[in-house]
C-alpha cells in the first residue's frame, strides 16, 4: 500500500525552517480552545453531562503560545503575514478576555498596531484599527489604555484627515478614533479635539448639499457615516453645555441628510436625529424644534417609502427604523429592546443605550455576550455591576443532558409536524358548511 501524504510538511516552512504562512485564529479555534470553559454561560443547554473534562490550564498555556506566534508576524515582511495575524488576534482579543496577557505586552502591540497603521496597505490598516478597539475594549479604563491612546491617537486622526489615505482606511481609524476615544478619554480637552476631527469629515456632506442641491452618493459617504456615528457615540459623554452647543450647530443641518441616495447614510442621520432630540428634551424638557412638521414629514415618507427603485430588503430595513425615528421625534417614545446574556438581561430603553449597545456589538460580533458578562468597562459602561459569579451547584441545576435535549427537540417536532398536517389536510373542513 502505498504510504499516506505527510501534511503540512512542505508549504508550512520556507528556508531555514522558518514559518511563512499563517494559521489564522478562526472562529472553530475560539468555541475550541477558548470558549469551551466558558459557553456554557451563555447557553445552558450547551452543558453536557458525558463530554469529556477540559484542562483548562493547557487550554490557555496553548492559546497563549499561539497569540505570542501572532504578535511576532505582526512583524513580518510579508503583508499578507501581517495582516493574517493581526486578523487572528481580533479574532481571539473578540472571543476571550485576556486582560493579563494583554497587559505584560501591550506596547508591543502598540508599536505593531501603529506600524501597520502607518506603512500598511489599506486591508492591513483596516485590520489593525479594529485590533487597536479591541486592544482598548480589553484594556478597559485606566492609565494603560490612555497611554495607548495618546501613541495611535495622532496617527489615527492623521489618516483620517489624509485624503489620499484609502477610503476604507480612513473609515476604519474614524471608527477606531471615536471607540477609544469613548473608552479612555478623561481629558476634555482630547475629548473635543477628536470630535472636531471627526465632525470637519462628516460636515463635508452638509457642503455637497449646499452645492447640489440635494445629497448624492459617493465614494466618500461610507466615511462620512462612520465619521458621524463615531461622533455621535462621544457626544453621548459629553457634558450637557458642550452637548446644547452641538445640537444648535447640528440640529437644523442633518435633516438634509435624510435626502442622501445612500442607505446608511439615512440611517445614521435618522438614528443621530432621535439621539440630538432625546439629549435636547433631557436638558429642556420644554425643547422646541421650528421645523417640526417638515421635519415629521421627511421621517413620514421615508418610515412609509415604497418606491420601486429600491431593493425590498432596503426598503424594509429603513421602514423598520424610521418608524422608530418618527415616534422618537413625535411622541418621545423608545421601543424597548431586551438583550440576553448567560442568566442576565439587559434593557435598552433609550437611543444613547442602543447607539452604544450597537457600536461595541459592531466591534465585538459574536463575542458581545460574552463580553457583557465577562469585561468590566462594559458591564460598568451598561451598569450591569459587578460579574456575576455561578458557583458549581448553579451551573449544575442549569446542566441538561443530550438525551434530554433528544426528547425534547423529538417532541417538538413531533408536534409541530402534526399542527402543521392538520393545517394543510383538505378533510379537516369537509362537512362544516352542510
Amino acid at each position: 500500500m502505498p504510504k499516506p501524504k505527510k501534511r503540512g510538511s512542505n508549504h508550512q516552512r520556507g528556508a531555514g525552517g522558518q514559518p511563512r504562512n499563517v494559521q489564522p485564529f478562526s472562529d472553530e479555534d475560539a468555541s475550541i480552545e477558548t470558549m469551551s470553559h466558558c459557553s456554557g454561560f451563555s447557553d445552558p443547554a450547551s452543558f453536557t453531562e458525558d463530554g469529556p473534562e477540559v484542562d483548562e490550564e493547557a487550554t490557555q498555556e496553548d492559546l497563549e503560545y499561539k497569540l505570542k506566534g501572532f504578535i511576532d508576524l505582526t512583524l513580518d515582511k510579508s503583508a499578507k503575514t501581517r495582516q493574517a495575524a493581526l486578523e487572528s488576534l481580533k479574532s481571539a482579543f473578540s472571543s476571550k478576555i485576556l486582560y493579563e496577557f494583554i497587559m505584560e505586552r501591550r506596547m508591543t502591540l502598540t508599536d505593531s498596531i501603529e506600524r501597520c497603521i502607518k506603512k500598511g496597505k489599506s486591508d492591513e490598516q483596516c485590520a489593525a484599527a479594529g485590533l487597536a478597539c479591541l486592544l482598548c475594549v480589553q484594556m478597559g479604563s485606566g492609565i494603560e489604555s490612555e497611554e495607548i491612546f495618546k501613541t495611535l491617537g495622532p496617527v489615527l486622526k492623521k489618516i483620517v484627515c489624509d485624503g489620499t489615505a484609502s477610503i476604507q482606511a480612513r473609515q476604519a481609524c474614524a471608527t477606531c478614533l471615536g471607540i477609544c476615544c469613548f473608552i479612555v478619554t478623561d481629558d476634555i480637552t482630547e475629548l473635543y479635539s477628536t470630535m472636531e476631527c471627526l465632525e470637519n469629515i462628516f460636515m463635508k456632506a452638509y457642503q455637497r448639499d449646499r452645492d447640489t442641491n440635494g445629497v448624492s452618493s459617493t465614494h466618500n459617504t461610507v466615511l462620512h457615516v462612520s465619521a458621524l456615528l463615531a461622533w455621535t457615540l462621544l457626544l453621548t459623554i459629553c457634558p450637557m453645555n458642550e452637548v446644547k452647543k452641538k445640537i444648535e450647530m447640528h440640529l437644523h443641518k442633518l435633516p438634509s441628510l435624510l435626502s442622501c441616495d445612500d442607505l446608511n447614510m439615512r440611517i445614521a442621520a435618522g438614528e443621530t436625529l432621535a439621539l440630538l432630540f432625546e439629549l435636547a428634551r433631557e436638558t429642556d424638557a420644554d425643547f422646541f424644534y421650528e421645523d417640526m412638521d417638515l421635519l415629521t414629514e421627511k421621517l413620514r415618507a421615508l418610515a412609509t417609502d415604497g418606491n420601486k427603485h429600491r431593493a425590498k430588503v432596503d426598503k424594509r430595513k429603513q421602514r423598520s427604523v424610521f418608524r422608530d425615528v418618527l415616534r422618537a421625534v413625535e411622541e418621545r417614545d423608545f421601543p424597548t429592546e431586551m438583550v440576553k446574556f448567560g442568566p442576565e438581561r439587559m434593557y435598552i430603553d433609550c437611543w444613547v443605550k442602543k447607539q452604544t449597545y450597537e457600536t461595541f456589538k459592531e466591534i465585538l460580533g459574536s463575542g458581545m455576550q460574552y463580553h457583557l458578562q465577562s469585561n468590566d468597562f462594559l458591564r460598568n459602561v451598561f451598569e450591569l455591576g459587578p460579574p456575576v459569579m455561578l458557583d458549581a451547584a448553579t451551573l449544575k441545576t442549569m446542566k441538561i443532558s443530550r438525551f434530554e435535549r433528544h426528547l425534547y427537540n423529538s417532541a417538538a417536532f413531533k408536534a409541530r409536524t402534526k399542527a402543521r398536517s392538520k393545517c394543510r389536510d383538505k378533510r379537516a373542513d369537509v362537512g362544516e358548511f352542510f
